[in-house]
């Protein structure tokens, strides 16, 4: 294999530009000429292509976002659309491609896959909602960045003894709230894989006042059934108590990429390489108890994410 081609498409995450950089160097290193395609599935329908070298990628390992930029594409889902991206990878001679992106990212590596180019896709998502990987990149750092807005939140809500509801990102995936709940001393959480009692939940911000507690953190998923404000309503008239909202919203996919982030990036980036150099099939590439794995790109799309009821169960007892 000679040229591969890498994308980014969808939200970005902290640390596709960590991947970005690997697969160039790691690419070029190996023989390749590497090709980055601008604005995803969008910029490669449009030839958005131009090769990329060893200067390209310098001093973008600590950057957030995506130097290639990103874009979803409706023209992408279409069988048009598909049939003209085809033609562009073989106008530019591009045999193999690194799609770096979420659920919808990877179905739409799979869709060129079955047209007949190698495609390897990287797990760049901040959600953490595919089932096939432990992590996904930039999942850490949106943790991270939560952790940091529970600790300046705390301070306020304690100094006026009210109740916080923080609203996070993750689609139908609840990691973001379960993690950042659980390390950020949360006294609930309400994600959509689980049906929370609101009444309960009322119940325990009550009597932990009434225990001498100044304040309560309550985090809401945004794929929860219940919308932030109805929880924020709820809350309020049943405890009594002055409650806020806080929607942090896009803050959590900006920011400089954890030193977690930009290992999985890098490694994962570097086995797509090397499955491409060896003209492997389509992969899925992720981690699992830290071992970088690679699946079967189809069959790795097709496993469904579960939520760690131990931890979940863990913030109950923590958070009193």
């Amino acid at each position: 294999m000679r040229r591969i081609g890498v994308l980014t498409s969808g939200g970005d995450s902290p640390g596709m530009n960590a991947a970005i950089r690997a697969v160039v160097r790691c690419g070029i290193e190996t023989g390749m000429e590497v090709y980055g395609i601008s604005r995803g599935y969008e910029g490669l329908i449009d030839g958005e292509i131009r090769q990329m070298g060893f200067r390209d990628v310098s001093d973008i390992l600590h950057r957030g976002g995506t130097v290639i930029k990103s874009a979803r594409s409706e023209r992408f889902k279409t069988e048009e659309g598909q049939i003209k991206a085809m033609n562009m990878l073989e106008t530019f001679g591009i045999e193999g491609l690194v799609v770096i992106g979420g659920d919808g990212s990877l179905t739409g590596g799979l869709e060129l896959s079955q047209r007949g180019i190698k495609v390897m896709g990287l797990p760049g998502t901040i959600d953490n909602d595919l089932g096939y990987t432990d992590f996904t990149i930039g999942f850490d750092t949106a943790v991270s960045t939560v952790l940091d807005a529970i600790t300046k939140l705390r301070d306020t809500s304690s100094a006026h003894e009210r109740t916080t509801v923080i609203e996070v990102m993750g689609r139908n995936c609840g990691d973001i709230a379960l993690f950042a709940g659980l390390a950020g001393g949360a006294q609930a959480i309400f994600v959509p894989e689980v049906e929370e009692d609101i009444n309960e939940v009322c119940k325990k911000i009550v009597i932990s006042a009434n225990d001498g507690k100044q304040h309560s953190i309550v985090i809401r998923a945004e794929g929860y059934r219940m919308s932030s404000q109805e929880i924020v309503d709820a809350i309020a008239r049943m405890t009594g108590r002055e409650t806020k909202l806080v929607v942090l919203s896009y803050l959590q996919r900006g920011g400089s990429p954890t030193m977690h982030d930009r290992m999985l990036a890098t490694r994962t980036a570097a086995k797509a390489v090397e499955l491409l150099a060896e003209d492997s099939t389509s992969k899925a590439i992720g981690i699992v108890d830290n071992t970088i794995v690679a699946y079967d790109l189809e069959e790795a799309l097709q496993q469904k994410r579960v939520l760690d009821m131990d931890m979940y169960n863990l913030i109950g007892v923590l958070g009193k």
